[in-house]
């Protein structure tokens, strides 16, 4: 993974100095907190419903140990124990003190950690695949070309006051685990006659205006990437709109414009800049990938693997929910769940990230990773070292075998943190979990992705999750809307709403409902609810949810 260097490590410190006499003027009060809020989101500091919330950033959501601890260290010296990571593969603290955030953001730099573009209207963290570098599926390790794309946008001079945020992902597989189809930019590794290249997909995004990215350009030469990044950006810079928050992502401004426009545009500026560059970010990008190498594999037998998965019921079932082919037959990767039923999804205490970090360093080559699904993932680990490493994670109930199934749910802080939420999220995530686990249905169910947003801007995710969930306020109260069939894979879909809301209370048991129906209506038990829906269409969903009458069935009447 990258190391920070001279230059790097000069550059946060001189930040660090300017943020710490920006905080000192607004306690002291010679800056008013409008006159503060840009300069404190410049540094990933919000002002949240209760506290000052700080978002750290993890690029493209890789850490090693030293770094983990570090985390762990700002849970517990400055905020309540625990921290949230993030659909954006970041880490939240949610109840920092101002006047310490200085002091966090100066021991973060000590392992080469910061809150840059976390925040505020520029190029955010750059997201992508989190099995990148072990998958067995892999073209080719993403990772360094996001660090090169990090380089590139951090304090980009033309790109600090863009029309809104922007969003790149990338991905080097065949299949989408970073969700590229949903981004400001996605970027698909592909190969055309032996060549690496990409696939550019512009103008996808969530929030009140869902859209599917559209293809750009089908391939583009990697020595091409940068300038085309920067000839979209500056398209987008030049277009978008800034008389209408709802209205500035680039979505809009592709809909608006037209996307063979936007092509033409973006095509002719490209001609502008290329001259501009001469070869130095293709070397600088041979030296990022050296930094990237893989680590040295052990070699050893595996049978303590299939003892164990022979011998043990509950490691056999963690294994095989838990567990990801790696591109070494003798390894696999190995996602930590941090969703254990009736926990709040992505939350780790501090006591948790130090176990992880310390077990990051003796079974996985001192290498972590966040997903935006808000797990943990240990990318490479050797299968003889994984019932070890599977009895340490229950010792710190980090062994929930749930990953892909129900509970493995994505949910937004909600009303309990964030000043922009009309619901909650976090309990209604936690109360589903426990329902279907007390039900005894998860396994029957199989693979299935919820996800819950407590407000239109779809922190959540919920337009592309299976079953989708959107917390609304009705006059006060706390109404849900489902939404049903959305997929982030590769064969990205949004998913259709499926009529009016339901009240808190009558929301789980409308789940149960349609996923009981989905049991009666699968093939066999092979065929996930994705599939059964897509087959079957929306109809006898919506009849399970609401009847032949939607007017009955205890949902709220919703506009």
């Amino acid at each position: 993974m990258y190391r920070y260097g001279e230059f790097d490590t000069a550059f946060l410190a001189a930040r660090n100095a300017q943020f710490r006499a920006q905080v000192a003027r607004r306690i002291s009060g010679a800056l008013s907190e409008d006159e503060f809020k840009p300069l404190r989101l410049m540094n990933g500091v919000y002002l949240q419903l209760h506290a000052y919330m700080l978002r750290v950033a993890i690029p493209y959501g890789t850490l090693n140990s030293a770094q983990m601890h570090m985390l762990a260290h700002l849970a517990e010296r400055w905020d309540r124990g625990y921290g949230h990571f993030t659909t954006r593969q970041n880490i939240q603290f949610n109840w920092p003190a101002l006047e310490d955030i200085p002091d966090m953001l100066d021991a973060l730099a000590t392992v080469g950690m910061h809150a840059i573009q976390t925040s505020g209207n520029t190029i955010r963290n750059i997201t992508a695949d989190h099995f990148a570098g072990a998958s067995a599926d892999e073209i080719a390790d993403p990772r360094p070309v996001a660090e090169l794309i990090r380089q590139w946008s951090t304090d980009h001079p033309e790109f600090q006051f863009l029309p809104r945020k922007f969003k790149i992902a990338i991905t080097g597989s065949p299949t989408d685990r970073a969700v590229t189809r949903t981004h400001d930019i996605g970027l698909r590794m592909v190969l055309e006659n032996g060549q690496p290249g990409f696939e550019v997909v512009v103008g996808g995004g969530l929030g009140r205006t869902p859209v599917v990215g559209k293809v750009l350009r089908p391939f583009l030469p990697q020595a091409d990437l940068l300038p085309y990044l920067e000839a979209i950006v500056a398209v987008y810079n030049h277009l978008g709109r800034r008389d209408n928050k709802y209205k500035a992502r680039i979505k809009i401004t592709v809909n608006e414009t037209g996307l063979d426009t936007i092509r033409s545009m973006v095509e002719a500026e490209f001609a502008l800049r290329r001259p501009h560059f001469s070869g130095t970010d293709q070397q600088i990008l041979a030296d990022i990938r050296a930094q990237f190498a893989p680590p040295q594999l052990a070699r050893k037998s595996s049978a303590p693997f299939a003892a164990a998965y022979q011998g043990n019921p509950v490691f056999r079932a963690w294994a095989d929910t838990n567990l990801h082919p790696h591109r070494d037959a003798d390894h696999a990767i190995v996602t930590i769940s941090l969703k254990a039923h009736g926990q709040t999804p992505g939350d780790a205490t501090a006591q948790q990230m130090r176990a992880m970090a310390d077990l990051a360093q003796r079974f996985g080559y001192d290498e972590l990773r966040i997903s935006h699904e808000q797990n943990v993932i240990l990318p490479h680990v050797h299968r003889a070292d994984l019932p070890a490493l599977h009895a340490e994670l229950r010792a710190h109930g980090l062994a929930t075998a749930n990953i892909g199934l129900l509970s493995d749910i994505i949910a937004c802080p909600g009303m309990d943190y964030c000043a922009l939420a009309t619901a909650r999220s976090i309990p209604v995530a936690q109360d589903i979990a426990l329902h279907f686990q007390q039900l005894g249905l998860e396994q029957e169910i199989g693979a299935l992705k919820i996800k819950i947003s407590g407000c239109i801007n779809a922190c959540g995710h919920h337009h592309v999750g299976h079953i989708g969930i959107l917390g609304l306020d009705r006059a006060g109260v706390e109404n849900y809307q489902i939404t049903l069939g959305g997929d982030g894979s590769e064969t990205t879909s949004l998913g259709d709403r499926a009529g009016p809301g339901f009240a808190a209370e009558a929301l789980i048991p409308a789940l149960e409902r349609l996923l009981r129906a989905y049991l009666a209506l699968r093939r066999d038990q092979d065929e996930p609810f994705l599939a059964a829906y897509r087959r079957l269409g929306a109809a006898p969903f919506k009849e399970a949810l609401y009847g032949t009458d939607t007017g009955e069935k205890g949902h709220a009447n919703a506009a």
